[in-house]
């Protein structure tokens, strides 16, 4: 079997790990929402499993550059979002009627937008050293630099932001 073959199963398997982690922390939250608190932590347990497997795989088939590289990467799949991949999901949503998943499209190409900024300014300052605060927005995923009034793209008050 080919060097090829075996980089494209771990992309593979990374992609179905990753997507099982999101859908294991998605059940988690139902879980305790529900008051299931053991099916919870088991649920979050094997989205934390489910990370490191992807991790690794990630790893394996040399996916990891330089921070530089990485973050040129990283732009250039936020400026792919932004740009090409929501504008028709969010076309398709809006003739569809769908109001939701409308929103939801338009919180993240709108997010992606800031995030490919962010990545781009970490990049253009790679070498400072004063540290950075992030803050993310729960709702729509947008991320600040300081801690907003309100969010700039879906509008819930800056003290729900997330500090990091």
């Amino acid at each position: 079997m080919s060097e090829n073959k075996i980089i494209e199963y771990l992309m593979e398997a990374f992609s179905g790990e990753s997507q099982a982690n999101r859908k294991y922390t998605a059940y988690a939250e139902k879980a305790e929402k529900e008051g299931k608190h053991n099916a919870a932590k088991l649920f979050r347990a094997t989205a934390d499993a489910e990370t490191l497997h992807a991790l690794k795989q990630f790893e394996i088939a040399g996916k990891i550059g330089s921070t530089a590289d990485n973050l040129k990467d990283a732009i250039a799949g936020e400026t792919y979002e932004f740009k090409e991949m929501y504008p028709p999901f969010a076309e398709a949503a809006e003739a569809a009627g769908h109001k939701a998943a409308l929103l939801a499209f338009t919180y993240a190409m709108k997010a992606e937008e800031v995030h490919a900024k962010l990545f781009q300014d970490a990049l253009e300052n790679l070498d400072e050293n004063e540290e950075v605060f992030y803050y993310l927005c729960p709702v729509c995923g947008n991320i600040e630099k300081s801690r907003p009034d309100k969010c700039s793209i879906c509008g819930i008050p800056g003290d729900r932001f997330i500090e990091y």
